[in-house]
């Protein structure tokens, strides 16, 4: 360290970013259930004590990952609208799934949301962050692609079964079965 420099110590904002990204990895890794705030703790390397100084118990921890998440998926869309090429609702929500089967390449953000959909089924305050996350893009989708009911109900039934694709290797598994599922479905 520089004599002339005084130390610069970490905010609580920079601290919070810290442990929600050190939190995404261990989430994604083992699940709301089996991820510990003190391995959360210790992978960002600060105390336990200081975890629960910046989320209050593992639930709303796990719920700020969902949220953060969730803003990732939105931000990714929005590019992808704003750069579709025309406007049509076809065209953009295309863009849109491009965008998304790109974005949950990143294994870590597709188990998040793997995890908080099961977590959901029995934490409320899981269930709550899903469904807000959802509304929201379901809501964000509809405008800025004018598509209809069905067409949006489609882009997000496709989303799932990306999930559900990437989350099972379907694609590496030559089968009738994994070609009926992976027919025109982008994989990267």
């Amino acid at each position: 360290m520089h004599k002339d420099r005084p130390r610069q110590l970490s905010t609580a904002e920079e601290r919070r970013e810290t442990v929600l990204r050190t939190a995404i990895g261990a989430f994604a890794a083992r699940g709301y259930f089996g991820t510990t705030t003190a391995e959360v703790a210790k992978a960002a390397g600060i105390s336990q004590a200081y975890v629960y100084r910046l989320f209050p118990n593992k639930e709303l921890l796990f719920v700020a990952v969902v949220e953060h998440c969730f803003v990732q998926v939105r931000a990714s869309l929005e590019r992808a609208a704003a750069e579709a090429r025309g406007g049509s609702p076809e065209v953009v929500l295309t863009a849109m799934g491009d965008a998304y089967a790109k974005l949950i390449s990143n294994n870590d953000l597709m188990l998040i949301q793997l995890h908080a959909q099961a977590a959901a089924v029995s934490e409320p305050a899981v269930r709550e962050a899903v469904r807000q996350g959802y509304a929201r893009l379901v809501e964000y989708v509809r405008g800025a692609s004018g598509g209809s009911e069905e067409q949006i109900q489609t882009f997000f039934a496709v989303g799932m079964l990306c999930h559900l694709i990437v989350s099972m290797g379907a694609d590496e598994v030559e089968a009738p079965w994994t070609r009926t599922l992976t027919a025109g479905i982008t994989h990267y």
